[in-house]
Order: structure tokens, then C-alpha cells, then sequence
């Protein structure tokens, strides 16, 4: 059951809010009173409510408004109760001082907005204690692995006397929000909408509801979902979940999984077990460091040195492989075998031997093409582009990073050169790639290469996929230029995945 939070400064705001959402099918609402600026009208808010409701009177220590007197919050929590509220939030270590009043079920919480505990089946036991129905424990997740912790306490009291709905605050902790229904939370906290959330994390309503389908969710879902540090900018829940109600695939769930480099390893042993993960979308910064951590690895990720989708299967064991090396190439082949001035012949799939991985036929002979950016999308490119006969200068930020591809793949029979960043714009190529960051939202005006040295005669492939039209692949278009974007080939290798 999918619980929004209401937080309006206006008795007639929150009435109208509430009806909406009645309107729309939301089955409870929890009304924050702490941000009312009069007193509340419990007449008014709950006489002929549209749905059951949570009486809230948060103070600031607890992450609320309430600008009173504590006795006068406690007068108002006791006042909510007499009137017949269906629930009210009680804090650990108040509640066992107000007496239960009527029929009102008793939530007794506790939020902390710096730390996840570490012994969360004690704090548990003790607010459980104090005469409650339900316990809400709500912590800061410092690591994904603190999420992980939370759903095991909630999965443990699914057939307990006192349920608990837990999850973890900020971006380490929205899956644990997603994902607590699925646990044995009795409901999950959302936000009215993206702009009006009073937590760190927290989902609106329907993308709550439409997107991650949060309701429907059981101990069998299968759980999917993308690591990355940062996530947030990540369209592949959107991409996943959609596909996956389109194909009536209900009993599955994307979700956003920010994950440190510090806490890759301590994340990949525990979440399969701890969250019934059953796949990964892998991106920056993890397609190399995964790598060890995994049980077996398919061909694409030896022969590129980087992993981008990883499947556990039913014994727990891991395997890795790399779709972004397929959909690059075909993204390539899609523009380069248009009519056109940038047309090549000799696209024919496939160019690769699918038993042997020998190479079948080498479009690109003669042709050059600068790669900036050598991480995991880098060497994918790097690798398809010289084994279809490109020669490669090869650039990055960190230039051992391009040097070290470039010697792998001088190694192997290739024409690649490493350069300096700052050299990138001193060197003639046909092909432009960007592999890099650069141009990534929010940072969306920045280019990883000067706009004014572009001329119709290039071909631009950029993989970043948001925004959708990055300011150098907009650019290239006004030149005239030959363009592949990162949504073309990130739909592509969703699709592989």
C-alpha cells in the first residue's frame, strides 16, 4: 500500500491534495500538521476524509516544523487520537509516555538523519515496546550495504505481532524505499509530487506507483537494477520497467542502485542474498573493478576488459558480459550504411565470427577516428572501431589510462596512438568519438571537443544519453555532420541486456 505525504501550510490545501489523491486511487495519506500554520481543525481534516489517514506532528530534531511547545504536540498527538484518526505517529521514546486514546493505531517511529545503526533488530525491540501497532524506522543510509540491513530487519517481522515499515533515507537508500512493500513494510512513504518531498530520497507517488509498480511487489519479485556513482541522472529504470510492463513481465523491478567504489564488493557479495538481486546494468565507475568479483565471464568482457551487465543464476553464481560492444557497433553500422556523404560499403552483418570472434571484414580501413574517453565505453569502441579497420588516437584525462588501451591494442595487431587531452584537437580524424562524461546532465554545456573545428566532413558519435542532444552532438548537426547519439545506442543495449 502506497502511503503520500501531505505537507501544506493551508487546511484547505491539505483537503484538496487529499481528495486528488482519493481521485487517483492512493489508498492512505499521512497529513503533516507540523506545517500547517494554524492550528490544526481536526473537524475539518478528518470528518469526511476520502481515505484512512496518519495524524503527524514531526518535530524539527525529527526532521519536522513544529515550532511549539512540546507539551502542547503531545496535547495535539492525544487530541488526534480521541477524534478517531485511523493512525498516529508516535516518536521513540514518547510514545510510551501517551497513553493509546480510542481506536487510533499506534506508529511509533524513529528517524535518523545521520547513520544507520548498527544493531537495528535492538532499536526494533525497544520501540515495539512502547504499546505500538506498527514501528517506523527511517535512517540515513551512509552506504547501500545500510539498505541492504534495513530490508533484512523488515523481511524478518513480516509475520511479526508489530510489522515494520523501514527503509533508508538519501540516494543510497531509495531502493530500500521501492523495495520495502516487497519486504513486509505494511506501506511506503511517497512525496506528492518530485518538487514536494520532506526526506532526503523520497519518491513521488506516481512514479512510486506507475513506474515501480511498489504495490504489486512480493517476496518472489525478481530485482534488477543499475550500479553507478552517480545514478541519479540514469534512465534505465525508466527504459527497464517500462519494457518489462509492456511485456507483462509484473513479477520483475528496475531499480537506481548508487553504488561507492569503497562499498562495490561488500554490495556485490550481499545484494544477491539480502535483496533477491537477479541482474545488473553495470556503468561508471564499475565495468573494470567488477570484473574480479564475479564467477565466470564471457568472451565480450575478456576481449574488452570491461563488464556491463552481470546475471546471477539460480545456484547464486555470477556471470559478466558486454552488451555496450554490440550496440556501439551496430549504432555505427546504422548511420555509416545510410545513403549519404558519410555512407561506407562493407557493413554487411555480421563482421564478427559469432563462434570464433574472428574478424569477417574491415569497413573502416583507412578511416581514423579519435576516442576520447578510455574507460569501459572507451575500450568498447576502441576495440569494435579497430577490429572494422579504424586507426585509433586514442585521448583521456588521465592519459596512462589511454596509453595502457593503446598498447593492448598495438599489442594485438592494431593501429592505435595515445595522446595528451590537450593534443586531442591537433590530430585530423574522420570519426569523433565521445566517451567521456563531458556534456552529461546536469553539466549540459560543456563539449568534449572545440565546436568550432567541426565540419561536415566528420561523423560525431556521442555515448552519453542524457540529455538526449548534447551540446556537441547539437552542434554537429548544425554543421552539417553525420551524428549518432548515446539514447541510440543505450536503447540497444538495453534491449541486449
Amino acid at each position: 500500500m502506497i502511503c503520500v505525504t501531505i505537507a501544506r501550510p493551508s487546511h484547505r490545501q491539505m483537503l484538496s491534495d487529499h481528495q486528488f489523491l482519493a481521485e487517483q486511487g492512493v489508498p492512505l495519506v499521512e497529513l503533516r500538521l507540523d506545517h500547517l500554520q494554524a492550528e490544526p481543525d481536526f473537524q475539518t481534516l478528518l470528518a469526511n476524509r476520502p481515505t484512512p489517514v496518519i495524524v503527524t506532528f514531526r518535530k524539527a530534531e525529527d526532521g519536522g516544523v513544529f515550532c511549539g511547545t512540546e507539551e502542547k504536540r503531545r496535547a495535539l498527538l492525544t487530541a488526534a487520537m480521541k477524534v478517531g484518526a485511523d493512525y498516529v505517529d508516535l516518536e521513540d521514546g514518547v510514545a510510551g509516555e501517551i497513553p493509546r486514546q480510542g481506536t487510533a493505531k499506534r506508529i511509533v517511529s524513529s528517524h535518523n538523519y545521520v547513520e544507520t545503526p548498527a544493531d537495528l533488530e535492538a532499536l526494533y525491540q525497544k520501540m515495539a515496546a512502547q504499546d505500538a501497532d506498527i514501528v517506523k524506522i527511517v535512517c540515513m543510509a551512509k552506504t547501500p550495504v545500510d539498505s541492504l540491513r534495513m530490508l533484512e530487519l523488515v523481511a524478518s517481522k513480516r509475520e511479526a505481532r508489530v510489522p515494520v515499515v523501514g527503509f533508508c533515507m538519501g540516494e543510497m537508500g531509495k531502493f530500500s524505499r521501492i523495495l520495502c512493500q516487497a519486504f513486509g513494510s505494511p506501506f511506503a512513504y511517497c512525496a506528492f509530487s518530485a518538487k514536494e518531498v520532506v526526506a532526503p530520497g523520497m519518491i513521488a507517488w506516481d512514479e512510486m506507483r506507475d513506474l515501480y509498480r511498489a504495490d504489486q511487489l512480493s517476496p518472489k519479485t525478481d530485482v534488477f537494477g543499475v550500479i553507478a556513482d552517480p545514478v541519479g541522472h540514469s534512465m534505465s529504470p525508466l527504459i527497464h520497467n517500462s519494457a518489462f510492463i509492456k511485456n507483462q513481465l509484473e513479477d520483475r523491478v528496475y531499480v537506481p542502485l548508487l553504488v561507492p567504489p569503497k562499498d562495490l564488493e561488500e554490495f556485490m557479495k550481499k545484494a544477491p542474498k539480502s535483496m533477491n538481486l537477479k541482474g545488473l546494468s553495470v556503468t561508471i565507475p564499475h565495468k573494470e573493478a567488477v570484473i574480479p568479483l564475479l564467477d565466470s565471464i564471457e568472451t565480450s568482457v575478456k576481449l574488452i576488459g570491461a563488464c556491463n551487465t552481470v546475471l546471477w543464476d539460480e545456484s547464486g553464481r555470477s556471470s559478466g558480459t558486454n552488451t555496450d560492444y554490440q550496440a556501439a557497433m551496430s549504432s555505427f553500422a546504422d548511420i555509416l550504411s545510410a545513403p549519404g556523404p558519410q555512407h561506407i560499403d562493407g557493413w554487411t552483418e555480421p563482421l564478427d565470427d559469432p563462434e570464433t570472434g574472428a574478424i569477417l571484414a574491415k569497413p573502416l580501413s583507412g578511416k581514423t577516428a579519435l576516442i576520447m574517453g578510455a574507460g569501459g565505453v572507451g575500450k568498447a569502441l576502441a576495440i569494435g572501431l579497430a577490429r572494422r579497420g579504424a586507426k585509433l588516437i586514442l585521448t583521456d584525462i588521465d592519459f596512462p589510462r589511454a596509453k595502457a588501451l593503446a598498447d593492448r591494442l598495438t599489442g594485438d595487431g592494431f593501429s592505435a596512438d595515445a595522446v595528451q587531452w590537450s593534443t586531442r584537437h591537433d590530430f585530423s580524424a574522420e570519426l569523433l568519438v565521445n566517451c567521456t562524461p563531458i556534456g552529461m546532465s546536469p553539466n549540459t554545456e560543456n563539449s568534449p571537443y572545440d565546436l568550432s573545428a567541426l565540419t561536415p566532413s566528420h561523423v560525431c558519435f556521442d555515448a552519453v544519453y542524457n540529455p538526449e542532444e548534447t551540446l556537441f552532438i547539437r552542434s554537429a548537426k548544425e554543421k552539417g555532420c553525420a551524428t549518432v547519439n548515446g539514447l541510440q545506442m543505450f536503447v540497444k543495449q538495453a534491449g541486449l541486456q
